[in-house]
């Protein structure tokens, strides 16, 4: 839901904000008073792209900020759209892309304009409006088709892979083989260029190590003659001790002194047996050294690194296998692409069974209520096809379509040629209220769905909008009266006059809306319209 927008320095607008409450609200204002501005400014909180021609004239940048309640969360978003076309974004105070704007801000909105209407008519879309109106068997059966897919589709490119093997050409059979025999002849281990390179080390610093242990020994035993640091703890202990019959707290540092002793002790025998343990041997250190050079060659040829030589090995073990065992891989592969190719056929029937239960159900649904919004006898069929298995996709075996008949006799046909721009507005609406609580969005926004419309149809139109407000937050931009009479906030988009236009939102009290409908009614404020207005909004609230 949308708590607030601000917007600064868009288009006309300089300073304004919107804060639509949780049921209808309606932008009312004349033609041409920025309502357009608005709706841009929430494009992009939903991370649509943004332009510098969007920056009002004079000002180096334009601001959006939005703040959204999904699930009991707060998030706030910010887009900034500077002069030369540069955006940038944060959420909940933190750097962000357009990306993350469009993955969080725009599920919780969905923009139904004139735009939304053309993608109505597109049959590519209507068989993820019939999955969400279908629900959970719907889903689970589009789960259980997709995990099947993913599974076929892993088959089919194993299966590929064994033919493209055994297809392989004589030159890379022979790369493969000369590639195993090269690293074959030494047999390089995991881990052994590493343990190799430590014990290099080691042996080729053999002097120098015994040195530094030789030393580390003589100093902490002093050697055949002692007088060694363990020596001198010792004396230090044996002092104190002897002084501890006067003073009790000379006994604990004593007995520290015994244990450093200890450890001293300890560390000058592991110094000697290190010294004594090093053992150069020339002809060892260069047989180390000849396998260390003849593994850097394995990586200069297959590398860098030894886990690219592993990897090249088995690469090449696979595709002289595949050549060598072509036969039973090849038979191995078909019986999985056959098992996995079988499992999708169920699912895909399983899913088809689900659309074809529920596609009846939503077309009647659909027509319901365009038979509220005065359309006669017109209908909307759901009509779902079983497509060849070369037609096939991730989402299904169906085509799924809309298809529009304007009277009970005639044939159905698809929405673009035969529904008018008024008509597809009526049946996006009629969408909207069918979807209800299957919907996941909570708040809708309308942009001059009632174009065109009138009467009788403008009076039952708005009672849907009203409808739809009780279940969703609604934000509607609207001429008709009968639709701005039963809001429950009411915002002017006004446009001053000069050489620096600026557009202005005002929240309308209840004698400003009264006369604002009065205008809608009939052009100019006269007594008769004002009455008028208030008797529409009188009858509104007794809805």
């Amino acid at each position: 839901m949308i708590d607030e927008i601000q917007v600064k320095n868009l288009a006309l607008i300089a300073n304004a904000t919107l804060e639509p409450c949780p049921g209808l609200t309606v932008l009312t204002g004349e033609t041409g008073a920025g309502k357009t501005a608005l709706l841009t400014a929430l494009k992009l909180l939903m991370g649509e792209r943004g332009d510098k021609s969007f920056v009002r004239d004079g000002q180096r940048e334009l601001y959006v900020a939005g703040r959204f309640v999904a699930d009991g969360d707060e998030v706030v978003a910010v887009r900034r759209v500077t002069e030369d076309g540069r955006s940038r974004v944060t959420l909940d105070g933190e750097m962000a892309g357009t990306g993350e704007l469009a993955a969080r801000i725009a599920p919780l909105v969905d923009l139904c304009s004139q735009h939304e209407n053309q993608q109505l008519t597109r049959p590519a879309n209507h068989l993820a409006l019939l999955d969400s109106w279908a629900g959970k068997a719907a889903a689970e059966a589009l789960s259980d088709y997709e995990n099947a897919w993913s599974a076929a589709k892993s088959a089919r490119a194993a299966l590929e892979a064994v033919q493209e093997a055994s297809r392989a050409t004589g030159a890379r059979l022979d790369q493969a083989r000369y590639t195993l025999r090269r690293i074959d002849a030494l047999s390089p281990k995991e881990g052994e260029y590493e343990e190799l390179l430590a014990e290099l080390r080691r042996a080729e610093n053999a002097e120098a190590l015994a040195t530094a242990a030789d030393g580390a020994y003589r100093a902490l035993s002093g050697g055949d003659f002692g007088g060694g640091a363990a020596d001198l703890i010792a004396e230090a202990a044996q002092a104190l001790e002897a002084a501890a019959r006067h003073d009790e707290a000379l006994r604990a540092t004593a007995s520290t002194l015994r244990d450093a002793e200890a450890a001293v002790q300890d560390a000058a025998m592991w110094a000697r047996a290190y010294r004594d343990d090093l053992d150069f041997d020339a002809e060892g250190l260069s047989a180390k050294q000849e396998r260390v050079a003849a593994m850097q060659g394995l990586m200069r040829a297959f590398g860098p690194r030894m886990e690219d030589v592993f990897a090249a090995r088995a690469a090449a073990a696979d595709l002289v296998s595949m050549v060598d065992d072509a036969e039973l891989r090849l038979a191995e592969a078909t019986r999985a692409l056959d098992a996995a190719e079988d499992r999708l056929a169920r699912a895909r029937e399983a899913l088809h069974a689900v659309r074809a239960e529920a596609a009846p159900r939503l077309g009647e649904g659909i027509t319901a209520q365009m038979q509220r919004l005065e359309m006669g006898s017109a209908q909307v069929v759901c009509k779902v096809d079983e497509l060849p298995r070369d037609r096939w996709t991730a989402s299904g075996g169906d085509g799924v379509e809309l298809l529009f008949r304007s009277g009970a006799g005639l044939t159905p046909r698809p929405l673009a040629k035969i529904a008018s721009g008024g008509e597809i507005s009526r049946v996006m609406l009629a969408i909207k209220v069918v979807l209800g609580e299957a919907d996941a969005v909570d708040t809708l926004v309308f942009d001059e769905v009632d174009a065109g419309v009138g009467g009788a149809t403008a009076l039952a139109l708005a009672q849907v909008i009203a409808d739809l407000a009780r279940t969703h937050q609604v934000i509607v931009v609207t001429h008709l009266a009968q639709v701005a009479a039963r809001a429950d906030r009411h915002y002017l988009v006004k446009k001053t006059a000069g050489d620096r236009p600026e557009t202005t939102l005002i929240e309308l009290d209840a004698p400003a809306r009264e006369a604002e409908i009065a205008r809608m009614l009939g052009g100019a404020v006269t007594q008769a319209s004002l009455a008028h207005a208030r008797e529409l909004i009188a009858a509104a609230a007794k809805e």
